[in-house]
């Protein structure tokens, strides 16, 4: 990395130096995967001074980025060979695989002394193989997937878990910084998609047991409104609910995250279930709810349309379905 000035300097930590992030490095950084969070990702990383190559499969996700200063690169393997810390987020391990193995992927533009973070959320043991591939080449692989939303990041409230060597992390950590404050070590490589897995069940789970409660409230005539207000002003009410409850009454126009991707990751985290041999029991019941927003014609949604399913068996209208 180097400094404001353009000094190379060694790994850095704002916890340890006693500045930011901002002022203890600025790094040549690349990006793959310009999705909704990926984007988010990368304007914190540019509006924190980094210098950061991009690419993904749709240039024109792209331009936005490129009109505040992010550079182009034709393709992934040219993003790994220009940065010094090259990072990915894509959809599922299919499209991990896609970015980073053949003649134009990431592996093929490392080189020693580089690394390489996944903030996707994919399977553990294709990360864990993945890393082995990583280092082969020389390079150290990290895996940091992201908790929260795309709002979340531009507030910088996300929620950073991070698995790998413990000297990448260090090395690392300064620029994950920027990204969201709140950066957890788990242990090693594939830790971190695992905790991210673990939590992504929850999401499903809790937002399927909320909209339960509303349609309960709702059906014994008290207002749908007033329902989710009395319920986010209540015990219950998690970061997650507090701030996709209010979806049941009407969903934004950006899409947070669709029943397609969260179905994919409940049935990484069923895999891993029986892996393990882990019940879970309520996260098999609330995949089939996905299922069943699939085959109505509404997974393109946010996730928070199992309230619409719900609502559906209930005899219930709303606003997707009427």
């Amino acid at each position: 990395m180097r400094t404001a000035r353009g000094r190379r300097c060694g790994p850095t930590s704002s916890a340890s130096s006693g500045t930011s992030s901002r002022e203890s490095a600025v790094a040549e950084l690349g990006y793959v995967g310009l999705g909704v969070m990926g984007s988010a990702i990368v304007r914190r990383l540019l509006a924190a001074g980094h210098a950061v190559t991009v690419w993904n499969r749709t240039r024109e996700k792209a331009e936005p980025l490129l009109e505040t200063g992010a550079q182009w690169a034709g393709s992934p393997r040219e993003v790994a060979a220009r940065s010094e810390i090259v990072f990915t987020m894509v959809t599922n391990t299919a499209a991990v695989q896609a970015v980073t193995e053949g003649p134009d992927g990431i592996l093929a533009g490392l080189e020693r002394g580089k690394i390489y973070v996944d903030m996707s959320t994919a399977s553990p043991a294709n990360t864990r193989e993945l890393a082995e591939k990583v280092a082969a080449v020389g390079a150290q692989m990290l895996d940091a997937p992201v908790s929260g939303t795309s709002i979340t990041v531009e507030q910088g409230k996300v929620s950073i878990m991070v698995g790998g060597d413990e000297d990448a992390f260090e090395r690392a950590k300064p620029v994950l910084e920027a990204i969201g404050p709140k950066v957890f070590h788990l242990g090693p490589t594939g830790t971190a998609v695992t905790m991210k897995i673990a939590i992504n069940l929850s999401l499903a789970v809790q937002m399927l047991a909320f909209s339960e409660g509303v349609l309960l409230a709702e059906k014994t005539g008290i207002s749908r409104e007033r329902a989710v207000e009395v319920m986010l002003a209540s015990v219950i009410a998690s970061p997650m609910v507090a701030y996709r409850g209010p979806l049941v009454l009407g969903h934004p126009d950006e899409v947070w995250f669709d029943c397609h991707m969260m179905q994919k990751d409940m049935n990484l985290a069923l895999e891993l279930g029986r892996e393990l041999e882990v019940p879970l029991p309520t996260t098999a019941v609330t995949n089939e709810f996905l299922t069943a927003a699939n085959g109505m014609g509404i997974g393109e949604k946010d996730f928070a349309v199992l309230f619409d399913v719900l609502a559906a068996m209930a005899g219930v209208e709303t606003e997707v379905h009427a």
